[in-house]
């Protein structure tokens, strides 16, 4: 499993990276988001363009991932100040049709990989040519929109309703790397990350992004430490996974009934 994080600030960074994060997430969505998550308890970023070279001196290649807006018309520059400053990845967000994601896979021209963020019902029902778009390395499929495009009541009624087994067929099925949702610390959350992770292990997704609850937001090195020993709470997750990989077919199928009754009394409690 290869786990992501959301930071901007150099020394958290290399601080995480050394303590097992896969790739550091400079978020530059800003673009309708506010709009679209503004009543919910969600992720609103503000990362600045200066910080993907930031990172870029302090993280190793391969390890940089840049999310930046829906395709617009500032797109391409977007595009090209991004690849300049060193990102490895380009992330694009909220896309409803193929000629979207076209479009900024031929803006990005191949000279970085592109990872579509599958967050609507219309880029869901289009996956296997997603999936297939020339320039596309990768998938990942973001929880927070699509249960608002959805009307769902709970980010992860996808584990249960069939979407995200769907999903999993396809992409795994097309050889397509992917990912969903994200993981709070071990024994934490509504639906605890232990649980998640046997999902993961199940459907075969390899990426998760490490949610916010999982590093209480913190905004320095400092801070950071200070909340959590952030090896030892890495090593949890390792190990939770690989408690899941070991595992036979009658123990992942016992524990989706379990995350099946967890998320429907999480829906039933409103």
């Amino acid at each position: 499993m290869q786990f992501w994080m959301i930071v901007n600030q150099p020394a958290i960074a290399a601080h995480i990276v050394a303590g097992g994060v896969g790739r550091v997430f400079v978020d530059l969505e800003r673009l309708g988001k506010q709009q679209r998550q503004g009543h919910l308890d969600t992720w609103m970023s503000a990362h600045q363009p200066a910080d993907v070279a930031a990172l870029r001196s302090v993280v190793g290649p391969g390890q940089l991932l840049v999310r930046l807006n829906p395709w617009h018309s500032g797109s391409a520059a977007e595009i090209e100040a991004a690849i300049a400053a060193g990102a490895d990845w380009l992330m694009l967000p909220m896309f409803r049709s193929l000629d979207e994601l076209q479009r900024f896979c031929d803006a990005v021209a191949g000279r970085v990989p592109v990872i579509p963020l599958v967050e609507t019902q219309e880029a869901l029902a289009l996956l296997p040519q997603v999936a297939q778009t020339p320039g596309v390395a990768e998938v990942f499929i973001g929880l927070n929109d699509l249960r608002l495009s959805l009307g769902l009541r709970f980010l992860f009624e996808p584990l249960v309703n069939g979407l995200l087994d769907d999903a999993a067929a396809t992409l795994n099925g097309l050889g397509v790397p992917w990912g969903f949702g994200g993981l709070a610390r071990a024994g934490e959350g509504l639906l605890p990350a232990e649980l998640i992770l046997g999902e993961h292990v199940r459907l075969g997704s390899s990426r998760v992004i490490l949610s916010r609850t999982f590093h209480r937001m913190a905004t320095s090195l400092e801070a950071l430490q200070a909340e959590m020993d952030f090896g030892a709470e890495m090593a949890k997750l390792h190990a939770a996974e690989a408690h899941w990989r070991a595992a036979g077919p009658a123990a992942l199928a016992a524990n989706h009934e379990q995350v099946a009754a967890t998320i429907a009394a999480v829906v039933a409690g409103g």
